[in-house]
């Protein structure tokens, strides 16, 4: 009986390290990356900044995101990790305050760097903060819990901005501050007590990865170049996923011209695909396989963004919105359980992750701030942007075909 009551205390204090990681994921990219879509229409309509800069905006949380997946571990060598994700939070919950007011474009952007720089230190840190300390007969459970609270901030954004629009843009960005606020204070005190060396350690380990590819030094061994072609694959699915998730609310309310409530509608749409999506991706891939898997999840991502790029049809519209958005956190786990068959050995395991999280921000935000330039250069050709997206992801099938078969996962790794 003892035994049992001291497990159901464990399991009580692992699922409450996860709320406080699904937290971090919800404020960190949920609601600092993607509550900014629904917004960009009426930052356009209220005159706060022209098209072309609420594009740039876009970009710049994606630029932020990018350096914030560099010195997550670097941060971790000056505070504990627990205070460097209760200080990211608290940065991403400032940023929606300071962005309250028609203040110039330079400070907008450097708030927007400011949360997208948060955001990634949080998505580095927050899983191995709490993952470490799961039984692996839980690590499916609680790791798709809390990479569900980006599909529950895309969700919730694109319910909430038509609705808090109509008190005024600077209470709806006042409002996102103090759901933020609420959900880092209910974050706090929820990390696990002995998990800042173990995330410190990691975190370190991702630097150094991140330090070794500056230097030019090889990355970790793998069948052929099958490793180094996931990075590049994994960067291209970023590129393909930009024109949604920063262009389809603005594409729908002001390029079809149906209005901010449509625009919304669709972005609860596709939030609703990103809370369910980790878990369908991750169910086929434990029938058929991460490989199979995941090139299939090219394909279907490749027509699920051409799609709109040639119908501006309701069923359409709906269908590219739910199936992209199954796939922004939904592709995670299949790059992760890819990587798993690749890497023969777990120590080299961290290093191997870290380029292709480092690989997948890049892409982000090369794709927003080329996409952006498209937009602007073109007069706002939306349709090209989706069409650069599909082919970016058709491109990626195409070379993880070229690779042809690697040696079965068996004769990699025991299973864990």
């Amino acid at each position: 009986m003892a035994l049992a009551v001291f497990a159901d205390k464990n399991e009580i204090v692992v699922w409450r390290a996860a709320l406080s990681a699904l937290c971090a994921g919800l404020i960190g990219i949920g609601f600092a990356r993607f509550a900014y879509s629904p917004l960009i229409p009426a930052l356009i309509a209220e005159q706060w900044f022209t098209p072309a800069q609420a594009a740039y905006l876009g970009a710049a949380n994606l630029a932020g995101y990018l350096a914030g997946a560099l010195i997550a571990g670097r941060m971790t060598a000056v505070g504990s990790a627990t205070t460097v994700l209760q200080a990211m939070m608290l940065l991403a919950t400032a940023s929606f305050f300071a962005c309250a007011y028609p203040l110039p474009f330079a400070w907008f952007f450097g708030w927007r760097f400011a949360a997208g720089l948060a955001g990634g230190v949080l998505m580095v840190l927050a899983a191995l903060a709490v993952l470490p300390h799961v039984p692996p007969s839980q690590r499916g459970r609680v790791g798709g819990a809390i990479f569900t609270g980006i599909g529950l901030g895309v969700a919730a954004s694109g319910t909430l901005v038509p609705v808090l629009m109509r008190f005024g843009l600077g209470e709806t960005w006042n409002a996102f501050g103090l759901i933020s606020a609420v959900l880092t204070a209910v974050a706090w005190s929820g990390w696990p007590r002995r998990s800042n060396g173990d995330a410190a350690a990691a975190a370190r380990a991702a630097a150094a990865a991140s330090t070794s590819a500056v230097q030019g030094e090889s990355v970790p061994a793998a069948p052929g170049n099958a490793l180094k072609v996931l990075y590049v694959e994994y960067g291209l699915n970023a590129v393909g996923l930009v024109p949604h998730m920063v262009f389809l609310v603005d594409f729908i309310a002001r390029g079809l011209g149906r209005g901010l409530d449509a625009g919304g509608f669709f972005w609860v749409v596709f939030g609703l695909g990103a809370v369910v999506g980790p878990l369908l991706t991750g169910v086929l891939a434990d029938r058929i396989g991460f490989r199979l898997t995941l090139r299939i999840s090219f394909l279907v991502q490749a027509a699920a963004v051409a799609l709109i790029a040639v119908t501006d049809r309701q069923i359409a519209l709906l269908v590219s919105s739910a199936v992209v958005g199954m796939f922004v956190p939904g592709v995670v786990p299949l790059v992760l359980g890819r990587m798993h068959e690749l890497v023969q050995e777990p120590s080299k395991r961290q290093a191997a992750w870290s380029w292709c999280t480092t690989a997948f921000a890049i892409g982000q935000a090369s794709a927003a701030y080329g996409f952006s330039y498209l937009f602007v250069r073109t007069g706002g050709a939306y349709e090209l942007l989706f069409a650069f997206g599909a082919a970016a992801l058709l491109l990626a099938f195409m070379l993880d075909v070229a690779q042809g078969r690697n040696p079965p996962v068996h004769s990699l790794e025991r299973p864990e």
